[in-house]
């Protein structure tokens, strides 16, 4: 049985959903509404192009709502930085406050919306390039509601088809066939998109990367070059670094049949063998052709080839023993 819901919840309901249409949602728990979402854009009349920010509201309904303060939460930010989020977080505090024991939901969407539409210009930075996005720069929104420099994403499309080519260019025939085309990322998540490069490449580069002062090598900087090269001197000293200070061979090397010919030295009643790199004989004894292996001369010159300690079944165990 569900239970008893102000009636001022779904008056306020159904005016949302008479202005919001398919872009509000309303959860239901035991036939009680219980959350309300909506993505919200900043207001930018019928020109959806130019919405560069979103995020999503979602209102969580207390028992004895509007009487009390219900549970507001910012989802999936777009374009917005933690600074501008803690800002809208503080101003629904207060208007929750000023509005308590009214219904508050619209009131909350308009105020969202009115922050979204003053920054409109999306905050924090290009990941290509790191630098961050001012007046005059031109930059482009995906599908995904991530922003970048056309200048920037242009070259990021270019390099990520250039790297698929040189792999594709690796793989035998029969797998370059069967092989996906190449398709457009976007460098935060990886969802498709479709630009064309040639436009995006006619944007100028970004502002500030014209405008930023040369790069010079400050005090921080060097104590912190110094720091790290005491800590990689630490980690080889003790042997934390793979491939530096090791002099002992490689573990697995790599030789072709000639590298493993010994000089064929024959001995009475023997015949002349050739030692194996690692499933062969014993170093100082020879193979007859139809016996177990017996002492060589001592005449025969030492096997210096890679040897791993295999028996001649090719598998780990004392070495020159277990063969069948």
């Amino acid at each position: 049985m569900s239970a008893k819901v102000d009636e001022r919840v779904y008056d306020e309901i159904e005016a949302l959903e008479a202005i919001l249409i398919e872009d509000l949602v309303v959860k239901h728990e035991d036939g009680v509404p219980k959350i309300i979402e909506t993505v919200i854009h900043p207001s930018t009349a019928d020109n959806i192009d130019q919405q560069f920010v979103c995020i999503t509201l979602e209102v969580r309904l207390t028992p004895d709502y509007p009487d009390s303060s219900p549970e507001v939460f910012l989802r999936n930010p777009r374009g917005l930085d933690d600074q501008l989020l803690s800002i809208i977080n503080t101003k629904i505090r207060e208007m929750l406050n000023i509005n308590l024991g009214n219904p508050v939901i619209f009131e909350l969407i308009e105020l969202v919306r009115e922050f979204l539409t003053q920054s409109n210009l999306p905050s924090g930075q290009c990941v290509i390039c790191l630098h961050g996005f001012t007046q005059g720069d031109v930059f482009i929104k995906t599908q995904c509601y991530h922003h970048f420099h056309s200048h920037c994403l242009s070259k990021h499309l270019i390099a990520g088809k250039k790297y698929y080519q040189e792999e594709l260019d690796k793989l035998p025939n029969w797998q370059q066939v069967q092989a996906p085309a190449y398709q457009q990322t976007c460098p935060v998540c990886r969802c498709l998109v479709a630009f064309d490069v040639e436009t995006l490449k006619k944007a100028p580069p970004p502002v500030d990367s014209l405008t930023a002062p040369p790069f010079h090598l400050t005090a921080e900087l060097k104590a912190l070059q110094q720091r790290m090269a005491d800590l990689l001197a630490r980690q080889v000293a003790r042997g934390g670094v793979v491939g530096m200070g090791d002099d002992g061979p490689p573990p697995l090397t790599i030789t072709t049949p000639s590298d493993n010919e010994e000089p064929k030295v024959s001995t009475s009643g023997t015949q002349d063998v050739k030692v194996e790199a690692a499933g062969g004989a014993r170093p100082g004894s020879s193979t007859s052709s139809d016996g177990p292996a017996s002492p060589a001369s001592p005449n025969r010159a030492s096997y210096k080839g890679p040897f791993r300690g295999f028996n001649r079944r090719g598998k780990p165990g004392r070495r020159g023993r277990g063969g069948r």
